[in-house]
Formats: C-alpha cells, structure tokens, sequence
C-alpha cells in the first residue's frame, strides 16, 4: 500500500534525492519480482503462509515405488492422512464442541499438489465451514502431510513436516484459540551444543501436548547418524524446543507410533536391515518415559542408555526377524492401567500380491508381567491402516481397511469395525461401514479425545492410478459421512454417505 501511495503522487518522487530514488525503484523491483515468483495457489499468492478459504474438501493422491506388475505401485491411493508415523490428525475440544482436523489436501488444478489443509467439525450444528489452506508445501510428497495438536489456551498448532532434508518444515500458531482462520508462523527454535539454533527441519512428526506441561514429541532426523534416526524432544510453548535426543540408530533405521498415558510416553518402533535395505522392516520394540524424556525404561522398569544401536537389546517386545516376517506399525494406545497396546501387521514381504499373505493383523499387550502377543484378522495390502480403540469399558475397537476394495491388493479397501472383549483374543467384525466403493479407503485416523461424533477420519483414492481423493469421518454408531468437495456456502452439512 506505501508503494501505490507513493506512485500515485511521482512528485514526490521527483522530489527525493537521486539516491533514495534508485532505492525506492530497486524496492518497487524487487518487490514485483517476489510477487510473479510467489505463483498463486487457486488464486492465493503461495506465500510460506497462506491463511485463505478453499472451495472444499480435497485430499492428495501419493504413490511411492513403481513395482512394474499389475498392482503398479508399492503402495499408493487417497493418503491425506498418511501416514502412521505421523499423528495427530485430529483434536477434539469440548470446551467448544469442536473436532479440530488437518489433512493433506490437493489444489482444485491438481490432485497431486500438496496443500496443508485446517478445519473443524462442529457438533452443535452438525457444519463444516470452508477450510482453511495454511500453505503449499511444494511437493506432491504425501510423507509431508500436517498434524495438529491444540494447547491449554485453545490455539491450535499445525507441525508441517517434510520427507527427509531437502525440504524445510514449519510450525504454525493460531492466532486466536480455537479458530482456524488465521496462523501465524512460529520461528521455532532448539538447543544444540548449548545454543540456541533455529529448527527448521523434522520428518514423522508426532506432536502430543500435555496439559500443564507442554509439548512432547516424537520424530525422526534423517542420516542422525542412521537413515532414520527415531528421536525425541519436549518444548513448553511450542517455540523453544529442548536439545534433540535420539532414540534409536540401529543400523538403517526406524519407523516409530507414539503415545502419551496419564503419566507416561511411549514409542514402538522396527527397524531396517543395514543389508537388506529401508523394505526390509523388522522386529517390534517398545521404551517409555515418565518424567518428559530426562529417563527412559524398559516396559519392566529396565533403564535404557540411549540410542539405541544394537538389534538385540532389552527393548525388543517380539522377535519377528526369527520368524521371517516384516512389520509394518498401526497404531498403539495406554489401556486403564496405563500400559501400552501395540497395533502392527505382518508378512512376509513387502511386494502387493497374494504372494505375500497372509497380512496379519496383530497386537502386543503388557499385561503387567509380559507381553501377550495375539494375531487379529487379515488383510490384503502392508499399507493397510486403522486405529485402535480401547473403550471406557474396556472394550477395543479397531476401525481400518480390513475388507477387499474395488482395487484388490492396493493400498486400502472397505472399511469395517472390529471388537474385541477378550484383550485381543478373539475379535469379531461388528460392521462393514463402507461397500460397493469405486475407490479404496484407507488410513482411518483416531482423533485425541474422540467424540462419538466424529471417530474416525479418513480419505479414498484409486490405487492404481491418479485420481480425486474424498474425505470421509465415522461416528460410534457406523454412520459414514463424506465432506463436501466442492461448497457453494460458506458451511455444509456433510452427505451421510450409509446408516
């Protein structure tokens, strides 16, 4: 607005002296210079940070790994809430009867664009407003997804996170409790070698925030000295960030889930064979913490000195590696005692294809004195992800991809809901809430503090192709409904989809 004034009135300009004149003109330049550099994002100048109203819902399409058979690809398909290691997508607030939510969407020209998308559902009226794009992440790289957490005061925080090092990563603020309208960027900072340095890169963000205590966080550091190095680090206001502790190193690497008890954090992780490679996925670990990362143990109280480099360690919950299966981590969950559930599958390679079957279903409980490792039921693709839920009553729920979609063997397919009374020892598919498809579903994704409501939350997308990608949520009682793709108001009710 000062330049146009200024413009406006070339008197004045006249009138300065020949220096500030060649200033002011470099300015004007290199201001038009950053502004037809900044390309536009349906219309919105692709700043870092964007803060402007999509028309509708609109998920990324992702493949990784062209396999060169039918099933085309390694995994691939609708992955707005892709993937497990980062979490979480979604927080309910009761203080304003709110689920808050982010996804990875995709601009209306491209369903292969990246775009960190934040937006809520109202409970009260049963609405979904216009969502918020907070930016274009410059990829198409469904591993650079967003996840969100939502602290004491209401402000709702936005981890966008990047697939290794060659890209940066950013936090976002709210700026105003529980409003999505408006982010601020935060120029987040953390301790290294005493100093304090800016903290600009994190991939596998998994943020969880601590009432009265702040932030803790699990992550991964790309060549930290392992391809993928498992980490931890704890910030009370989002902005400055402890020193980053590493995990685990062991040879080429982790994939973790994390999540937080009444008194506790925990990660389980796998590793990756030094000479076999990053799909050659493995064993089932798991450590914990109890006072925010200054002490970590063993399920049985063990203490740890971390990282951890070597495969065989106190750590380890079950030796898939002997058995020959790989392992691929869902989700994990404090039961009422405070001890960790462990939800992961396993097969025996990571190829689609029937070759590979059984895709085993299976969870890892502390029972206090063991782990109890149980299998659960079947599916047809690695990739295929739910959540776990462990009621008030005791009962556990799983809702996932568990039922063949119209692209067998891809990523996803029909979802279903299956409980347990038993502790995972036998399991029955109460629900099929999703049939006849022309797309697979999958990576239903648990919100923190779930409300019957709103209880799962995911997207689907052909798994053999590109294609539109819809996002979709569940409630308690097998209710699917499917956000608006396009809105032609500024608040919808979303379509139920099937009772």
């Amino acid at each position: 607005m000062r330049i146009s004034w200024m413009a406006d009135r070339g008197v004045r300009v006249r009138s300065m002296s020949r220096s500030l004149a060649v200033f002011v003109v470099v300015v004007i330049f290199s201001l038009s210079a950053c502004a037809k550099s900044a390309e536009s994002v349906d219309g919105f100048v692709s700043t870092v940070t964007i803060n402007a109203k999509d028309t509708g819902y609109r998920g990324i399409w992702y493949m990784n790994q062209p396999s060169r058979d039918e099933y085309v690809y390694k995994y691939s398909g609708g992955l707005g809430t892709y993937c497990a290691k980062h979490r979480p997508f979604a927080v309910y607030c009761d203080k304003v009867k709110k689920t808050f939510f982010c996804y990875g969407g995709a601009a209306r020209d491209s369903n292969r664009r990246l775009l960190h998308i934040v937006s809520y559902y109202d409970h009260n009226t049963g609405m979904v407003p216009r969502p918020t794009i907070l930016l274009d992440k410059k990829t198409g790289d469904a591993h650079d997804n967003p996840v969100m957490s939502v602290d004491d005061h209401g402000y709702i925080w936005v981890f966008s996170t990047s697939h290794g090092t060659a890209r940066p990563s950013y936090i976002h603020r709210s700026k105003r409790p529980y409003d999505v309208g408006e982010f601020r960027l935060v120029n987040a900072t953390k301790m290294a070698s005493g100093e304090e340095v800016p903290m600009t890169n994190f991939s596998y963000m998994q943020a969880w925030y601590v009432k009265n205590k702040g932030f803790v966080c699990f992550f991964t550091r790309y060549k930290y000295p392992a391809d993928r190095t498992s980490c931890f680090m704890t910030s009370p206001d989002g902005v400055r960030w402890s020193e980053w502790l590493r995990l685990a190193a062991i040879e080429r690497g982790h994939y973790q889930i994390s999540a937080v008890g009444r008194d506790k954090a925990g990660t389980a992780f796998n590793f990756h064979s030094k000479e076999k490679g990053l799909n050659w996925r493995t064993n089932l670990y798991y450590i914990e913490t109890s006072d925010l990362g200054k002490t970590w143990q063993t399920v049985d109280g063990q203490k740890l000195r971390l990282p951890l480099m070597d495969a065989n360690n106190p750590a380890l919950v079950h030796d898939c590696r002997a058995e020959g299966l790989k392992v691929y981590l869902k989700d994990i969950r404090f039961d009422r005692h405070d001890r960790p559930v462990i939800l992961f599958l396993t097969s025996s390679g990571y190829e689609c294809g029937p070759k590979n079957d059984p895709r085993t279903w299976t969870t890892a409980r502390w029972t206090g004195k063991e782990w109890q490792v149980r299998p659960t039921f079947v599916s047809d693709n690695n990739y295929d992800m739910g959540s776990l839920y462990i009621e008030d009553d005791g009962a556990w729920r799983i809702i996932g991809p568990t039922e063949t979609g119209p692209q067998p063997y891809n990523t996803g397919g029909e979802m279903a809901m299956w409980t347990s009374e038993d502790l995972g020892r036998t399991w029955k598919k109460v629900k099929q809430l999703t049939e006849g498809s022309a797309y697979n579903h999958t990576y239903a994704r648990r919100p923190v503090n779930a409300h019957p409501d709103f209880y799962a939350f995911w997207a689907d997308g052909h798994g053999r192709k590109p294609s539109p990608s819809s996002l979709y949520f569940w409630d308690k009682e097998g209710n699917v409904r499917a956000l608006p793709r396009e809105m032609a108001v500024d608040f919808v009710r979303p379509e139920l989809l099937r009772r």
